[in-house]
C-alpha cells in the first residue's frame, strides 16, 4: 500500500497546487517558464502514475476486502463510467454544450469514475485509490469554480452538434475500455468474459 499512497502522493499532489498554492504556482511558472513548469509537473505526475498502477497491482496481490458489493453495483458502475467517459470526452471538443454549461467536464467525470469504482469496489486499495481521486475531484471543482467566478470566465452557450460528438465519441471510448482495454490494461473484465 505505501507504493500506491506515494504514487497518489506524486501524481495528485501537482495536480492540487491551484487548489492549495495558486499564488506559488503563479509565482514559479513565472520563475521557471511555462515550458520547464510543465516539464517538471508532467515528469513527477508521470512518476505518481507509474507507482500508482504498480501500487495498486502489489495491493490486489494481497487483498484487504472491507465489504462486499452487492453485484448491482457493477451495472450501476458501468454506467456511471459511460458517463465519465462522455465528460472527459466533452472536455476536448470544442463549442460542445457540456462543457459550456458543466464548465469542467474532466473534473466531474474523474469525480465520477473515482464514485463507480467505490461502489463497485470493496477492498482497502480501491478505498485508497478511489477515495482519494474523488476526494481531489471535489476540491479541485470547487477551486476551478472559484477561479471561474474571480475571473469572470465565461463558457459560451455551446452547439448541439459537437456535443452530439462529445456523446457519441464518449460512447465509444467507453466502450472500447469497457469491452477490451479494461481487462488488458487493469487485468478485470467490467462484463465477465
Amino acid at each position: 500500500m505505501t507504493v500506491l499512497i506515494l504514487g497518489l502522493i506524486l501524481f495528485l499532489g501537482p495536480h492540487s497546487v491551484r487548489i492549495v498554492a495558486e499564488p506559488w504556482r503563479t509565482q514559479m511558472l513565472h520563475r521557471l517558464g511555462e515550458k520547464p513548469w510543465k516539464g517538471l509537473y508532467s515528469l513527477v505526475s508521470l512518476i505518481g502514475f507509474a507507482l500508482i498502477i504498480w501500487g495498486y497491482g502489489l495491493a490486489r496481490y494481497n487483498p484487504v476486502v472491507l465489504w462486499q458489493p452487492p453485484v448491482a453495483m457493477r451495472h450501476i458502475a458501468s454506467l456511471l463510467t459511460l458517463f465519465s467517459f462522455i465528460l472527459l470526452t466533452a472536455a476536448y471538443v470544442p463549442s460542445n454544450s457540456i462543457k459550456a454549461r458543466l464548465r469542467h467536464p474532466m473534473i466531474l467525470g474523474v469525480k465520477l469514475w473515482a464514485f463507480a469504482h467505490l461502489l463497485a469496489n470493496g477492498m482497502a486499495a480501491d478505498l485508497v485509490l478511489f477515495g482519494a481521486f474523488l476526494l481531489w475531484a471535489v476540491l479541485d471543482y470547487r477551486a476551478a469554480r472559484e477561479r471561474d467566478r474571480e475571473q469572470s470566465i465565461s463558457y459560451g452557450q455551446g452547439k448541439l452538434m459537437p456535443s452530439i460528438v462529445a456523446v457519441v465519441i464518449g460512447t465509444l471510448l467507453w466502450a472500447a475500455f469497457a469491452f477490451w482495454l479494461h481487462r488488458w490494461w487493469i487485468g478485470v473484465a467490467p462484463f465477465g468474459g
